[in-house]
């Protein structure tokens, strides 16, 4: 697999572009892992929303969305993480964190960085400096935690 990073303010994005980022979030989100809540919530088109992407050719096979620190009360926030099923177990995971830690640098130097976390994945996110603040809770039936990175 051969994968091209790309990372757009949500004005840039064009409507093909939008239309993959939109698919594959129903598809893991609402329609994998059986979540039926609106998974489209207005920030995508907000603020400073950048998007950041992994194509491998025409297909999106990883994605995430940074919610600029204005909007957001002060942090930086990951959300709407999301690996392709055709893609997952190849370390692909690691390199979008990776790409976005240098994204969230580049456009908010110096600012810290939350994420809600499903609760499982304590340890994954750990191991980018994220620690755990506040008490466990559930989204969608799913347990979460609140992660920062300072």
């Amino acid at each position: 697999m051969t994968v091209e990073w790309v990372c757009k303010h949500h004005t840039d994005l064009g409507k093909e572009q939008l239309y993959a980022i939109l698919q594959l979030r129903t598809e893991v989100f609402v329609v994998e892992q059986k979540c039926p809540y609106q998974e489209v919530d207005g920030r995508d088109l907000e603020g400073d929303t950048c998007h950041l992407m992994a194509w491998d050719g025409d297909r999106l096979v990883a994605y995430l969305r940074l919610l600029d620190p204005i909007s957001q009360g002060g942090d930086v926030v990951i959300g709407r993480v999301v690996i392709a099923e055709q893609a997952r177990g190849q370390g692909l995971g690691h390199v979008l964190m990776e790409q976005a830690l240098k994204q969230a640098q580049r456009h908010w130097p110096e600012t810290p960085i939350y994420l809600s976390a499903q609760a499982h994945l304590q340890a994954y996110y750990g191991r980018y400096g994220f620690s755990v603040v506040g008490e466990q809770y559930l989204e969608d039936d799913i347990p979460h935690i609140g992660m920062r990175r300072n």
